[in-house]
């Protein structure tokens, strides 16, 4: 579809606006949707669970709410959330980074698992590349923190982010939205479903970004760099076969062309600003299709139901970037990457008297073909590797919520996993690959097994129908790999091994006056044994990037989550996080002074900010038949945080404040005029350390201050 066709259809349904007719202006205020119920998918439960029943740390949004507080991508989900970072790392466009309490990667390497899984419509995603886009078509977004071992599966040893795309509903329905950026930064979508006939109901989603470019490259003089297109189609088909068996076919198709990173380098400009000069633009294409069929069978065994949810997902990409960040030409890399997986979830969830069962069988195989090549000096030097990596993986687990009485509830849980990994290197030091063929001459080939046991135990306690308090011990783990990112032949490319965690979690969940007043406060304590994590050094070629099991660390802290109806038109939601983190033993040298010693041992561990707290407040102002208006302003604070494990690289610290004037005209119509990062707050998505001259860094940037207008339309 070209981008012409793509357009047209997107803005048919946009000019309905213009034909809206005048209905009964809203009645419920945004405080109002804010406390109403929201369900998670988080125990697996059929038709899941509200978010106050569940004994663990989850924050949760409805597509009501994803709209009310203008949670334009799933970064902005962050910055609502305690102790959660979900940055996109600025290699290039959509490549994820999360970290949640403390547990996150520097990493772009595709051999290396990311410790937050993300989780769409139930499919795991086994990359954290193509991720990072808009929240269009959300039914509702979920960021469970702490490790999800048991039911998750793989890798989650941080925590787990799921998004759940909407469905058809019994009558036909069509949202669409049009907004404009400064930028300039034009985003257009339209959701149309409905029943196709009494059994079966069909959606069709259509998403166009036209990101003109926000930065200015101080080199050239483009003052509209970072430009994007991107493109999203997304359809759905409900088959209710019988009153007790229905299907859901999902399909998306994606594409997305952008220039390179506008990266900075702090050896050539202060780090508290947005000036930059690089010679190499560069760019990203990323092309993506994912389908799923997900199968639901209520049974009258344990008048249970029975899950099989079968995904597939493939993934091209390649992008060229000015790794040095300066107007020289020192270091450019080009990288191109090829991903299929194949994942199959069979699960059960039933009920037998006092005892409530989910156990099932997890399945997942997936293809990674990577290749890097590296330019130094104008080309002078040029190195090029890679490697492959195939993955399979079986995953059997068990959960029971038993009700001891109608106050205790104990769970008991277990998984076994068992994974497969096959890896093929080509050094980049040793120039074994050719970039146009993608051919490559290996110089290490290997396989390895890991096997894990992942038990929980919880106690819920029930005091009341408002209240419940929890407690829980888990274990997470994070399988081993291989480094397809070689860079120095001294180093051995044997397989590092898996991180494992243990974690210990006590919370409580509370409504006060009557609903009026929800909180929610958890505090945990973490114990990370065999850390996997990726060195950043300056080196002959560039940097050399190697991954470790580096130590073992204890990480603790609390959140906090309050949300106040204070009159029936203003609302307040505060939230605040804290985390102390520190090695209790380390197994390499991280500073690379040549001794391991208690210097290494004192440093700050990566990616952990040890404040995290802000405050939105909402203010509704009915107009009677003229509609209503809700202003809100937002301030969120994050420390500063450690980017390498060496402590030479740095994450700024952030005061991020936003606001939003909408004016619901009725039930249909609502147009709103909006602001981000007001305080025009520098964000990088990395600071890694290279070679060439003194404080030499590849620092990619995030956007400064935005103003927005939007407008949607629901029929």
């Amino acid at each position: 579809m070209n981008k012409k066709t793509f357009t047209r259809l997107l803005s048919l349904p946009i000019l309905a606006i213009s034909t809206f007719s005048s209905l009964p202006s809203y009645a419920a205020s945004t405080g109002n949707v804010l406390l109403e119920e929201v369900i998670t998918t988080a125990t697996k439960k059929p038709d899941g669970i509200s978010v106050q029943d569940v004994p663990l740390a989850v924050t949760a949004f409805d597509e009501a709410q994803i709209d009310a507080l203008h949670m334009r991508d799933v970064k902005s989900l962050a910055f609502s959330i305690p102790n959660v970072q979900l940055d996109d790392v600025g290699t290039f466009r959509g490549v994820a980074n999360f970290s949640i309490r403390g547990l996150g990667i520097n990493s772009s390497i595709p051999g290396i698992d990311p410790t937050v899984g993300m989780f769409i419509d139930g499919m795991y995603y086994g990359l954290n590349m193509g991720v990072v886009m808009d929240t269009f078509d959300l039914a509702g977004a979920e960021v469970l923190r702490g490790p999800q071992g048991l039911l998750f599966g793989r890798n989650v040893t941080g925590g787990a982010v799921l998004l759940r795309t909407t469905l058809p509903g019994d009558e036909f329905s069509m949202n669409s939205k049009f907004a404009v950026e400064s930028g300039l930064n034009y985003v257009a979508s339209t959701v149309i479903s409905g029943p196709l006939t009494d059994k079966i109901g069909g959606k069709i989603a259509l998403y166009y970004n036209d990101d003109r470019g926000y930065h200015d490259n101080d080199f050239d003089g483009n003052d509209n760099f970072g430009d994007a297109d991107t493109r999203l189609v997304r359809g759905a088909l409900t088959f209710a076969a019988t009153d007790t068996l229905d299907f859901i076919l999902r399909y998306e198709n994606g594409d997305s062309l952008s220039d390179g990173p506008a990266s900075k380098n702090h050896g050539l400009s202060d780090r508290d600003n947005f000036d930059f000069a690089i010679d190499e633009e560069g760019y990203s294409q990323q092309r993506w299709n994912n389908a799923s069929l997900e199968t639901n069978w209520d049974v009258n065994f344990g008048e249970g139901r029975i899950t099989n949810i079968l995904g597939y997902r493939d993934y091209k990409s390649d992008s060229l970037s000015d790794i040095d960040a300066s107007p020289f030409s020192v270091f450019n890399g080009f990288a191109k990457l090829d991903q299929d997986q194949l994942s199959n979830e069979l699960r059960y969830a039933g009920n037998f008297g006092p005892v409530s069962i989910t156990s099932g069988v997890y399945y997942f195989t997936q293809d990674i073909d990577y290749i890097e090549r590296r330019m130094l000096f104008g080309g002078a030097a040029n190195f090029t590797g890679g490697g492959r990596l195939e993955t399979e993986t079986w995953g059997f687990f068990s959960q029971a919520d038993i009700s001891l009485t109608d106050q205790l509830v104990l769970t008991l849980g277990g998984r076994y996993s068992t994974e497969k990994k096959e890896g093929d290197v080509a050094n980049l030091a040793l120039n074994g690959c050719d970039i146009d063929s993608g051919a490559c001459v290996f110089d290490f080939s290997d396989s390895e097994d890991w096997d894990s046991f992942t038990p929980k135990i919880g106690l819920q306690w029930l005091p009341d129908e408002s209240t419940q308090y929890y407690i829980s011990w888990t274990k997470g783990f994070r399988s081993g790999g291989y480094n397809l990112r070689n860079t120095d032949p001294s180093v051995a490319t044997d397989p590092f091994d898996q991180e494992t965690q243990r974690s210990y979690e006590i919370g409580m969940k509370k409504d006060f006056m009557d609903g009026r007043v929800r909180l929610n406060a958890s505090a945990f304590h973490n114990k990370i044994t065999d850390m996997q994590r990726e060195l950043n050094e300056p080196g002959p070629i560039g940097v050399n990037q190697t991954i470790v099991n580096s130590a073992t660390a204890i990480i603790k802290g609390f959140e906090l989550e309050a949300t106040a109806l204070i009159t029936d038109n203003f609302t307040t939601q505060v939230f605040a996080g804290y985390i102390d983190g520190s090695y209790d033993q380390v197994n390499i040298d991280l500073n690379t002074d040549g001794i391991i010693n208690g210097v290494d041992k004192g440093l700050d561990l990566p990616r952990l900010s040890p404040w995290e707290y802000g405050a939105t407040f909402i203010y509704d102002h009915s107009m009677g038949n003229l509609g209503m208006l809700t202003a809100m302003a937002s301030f969120s604070h994050r420390d500063a945080a450690a980017y390498t494990d060496s402590n030479v690289g740095t994450l700024n610290a952030v005061d991020m404040i936003d606001a939003s004037l909408d004016w619901a005209v009725n039930d249909n119509l609502t147009i709103s005029a909006y602001g981000k990062n007001l305080k025009d707050e520098v964000t990088v998505g990395g600071d890694t350390q290279l070679p060439f001259f003194a404080g030499s860094t590849f620092s990619p940037l995030g956007k400064g201050r935005i103003l927005g207008v939007e407008i949607q339309h629901r029929y």
